[in-house]
């Protein structure tokens, strides 16, 4: 069996690093309470794919410029429209996915390659998409780490952080953009449903059970890689779909934590 899987070593890799990557950008998106960004991005991405389809170009580079668009359209809409940031993610989700529905019904070939954007093929990573994977991984946690203090206090309080001093938009919008970033890079091979669940689910969990935002982080990227590992092991036992399997483990280890979470509230008898 090891030797079947050192077959799939790209597969393993790249399913380590997106659990690491996803959930370490996830634990900022989670406590931000803008999980919904995930999904707006990840079509922001496929809307890309598509446009990079008709004109001829690369797909990543036009994923991942659609999803800058995005992500910079989402704090001037909400500014402007005195709305909540979360109903103005929900007008540029919809209309990104109309947009991409659109495309993808005016392609007359098989559209079959694109359709696999939503759910990604990760048995079919290739060594230079976990290269990019990486690399995106890394540059997320260096950012993340270097100004670590500066994206804590965001996570409190924008107001108090840009009383503070701090220059609170730019933090903002480099959060979303490591989430872009991540989100266009892992969307090949993951597909953006899958690339959701690791950014939303494994940061719940850790939430539920840590009071610490550096233990939550450590935490979530723990659940991200085991849910990812979990999940091609079983479905290679199996024969299941890949991305379902690990996004169903996601979610067990989520009950788990809240099973176990020390924020749970008690029952009467519990007291």
């Amino acid at each position: 069996m090891i030797e079947d899987l050192w077959l799939f070593r790209e597969t393993l890799a790249a399913a380590i690093l997106a659990g690491i990557g996803c959930s370490a950008i996830g634990v900022f998106i989670f406590c931000l309470r803008i999980p919904f960004v995930g999904v707006l991005i990840s079509h922001a991405a496929l809307a890309g794919a598509i446009l990079a389809h008709f004109l001829g170009i690369p797909e990543i580079p036009a994923a991942l410029g659609t999803s800058l668009v995005a992500v910079f359209l989402v704090g001037p809409l909400s500014d402007r429209t005195e709305m909540d940031l979360n109903l103005s993610l929900s007008i540029l989700f919809s209309l990104l996915m109309g947009l991409a529905f659109l495309g993808i019904g005016l392609i007359p070939e098989p559209r079959s390659q694109l359709l696999g954007l939503l759910w990604g093929n990760i048995l079919l990573v290739t060594g230079k998409e976990v290269l990019s994977i990486g690399v995106a991984t890394l540059a997320a946690l260096g950012v993340l780490s270097m100004g670590f203090k500066e994206f804590k206090a965001l996570l409190f309080s924008r107001t108090i952080a840009a009383s503070l001093g701090i220059w609170e938009p730019f933090f903002f919008y480099s959060l979303l953009v490591l989430c872009g970033v991540v989100v266009s890079i892992n969307l090949q091979g993951l597909g953006g449903l899958m690339i959701y669940s690791l950014l939303v689910i494994p940061a719940a969990g850790a939430y539920q059970i840590s009071y610490s935002l550096k233990r939550m982080i450590l935490i979530a990227a723990l659940l991200g890689v085991g849910a990812s590992l979990a999940g091609f092991l079983f479905s290679y036992l199996w024969s299941l779909p890949t991305g379902a399997s690990i996004v169903i483990f996601s979610s067990l280890e989520f009950a788990f934590c809240v099973f176990f979470s020390p924020k749970r509230p008690k029952t009467a008898k519990e007291g």
